[in-house]
């Protein structure tokens, strides 16, 4: 049965009539046209699909459209802005921390969440918040190195 969702993506307001139920990753993609976010295992285990609802990081292959209703959602999109990149983007880049390129978008969107909820969080606990992302490339240590080099310029700030 279709209902009326409402809620906010990259701080735009999106309208859909559809079903309740439907996965996140797939309205994002699908009918949003918002294709960074990737989808990888379907079940959540992977994190190749995350995004952030009101500040956390979510699996958006197992949160349904219901579940965003009122919220702000912050697809890899909307990070950059006015052309700039990111800081965790540009870190990213300059560690490279990707390889195929794959598990990137859900891999910055975990980290930025992590930094949401701590601005300067150490090692471990940046090690302990990007375990559950798979990276088959296994560039693991690059990711850490760049998210750690983010916290480090944050602190000459």
């Amino acid at each position: 049965m279709k209902i009326p969702v409402r809620f906010r993506v990259n701080g735009r307001p999106v309208a859909l009539d559809t079903e309740g139920d439907r996965a996140l990753v797939w309205v994002l993609r699908g009918d949003l046209e918002l294709t960074g976010t990737k989808f990888g295992c379907g079940v959540g285990a992977c994190g190749a699909c995350s995004v952030v609802v009101d500040g956390k990081a979510v699996r958006s292959c197992q949160t349904s459209l219901k579940d965003v209703q009122g919220k702000d959602v912050l697809t890899i999109e909307g990070l950059a802005r006015e052309g700039t990149l990111h800081p965790l983007q540009q870190a990213f880049i300059d560690h490279g921390a990707f390889q195929c390129g794959y598990c990137t978008p859900g891999m910055l969107m975990n980290a930025y969440a992590l930094f949401a909820g701590n601005p300067r969080p150490a090692p471990e606990a940046i090690e302990r918040a990007m375990e559950d992302n798979l990276c088959r490339c296994g560039a693991y240590t690059r990711i850490v190195a760049a998210i750690a080099a983010v916290t480090r310029e944050g602190e000459r700030r």
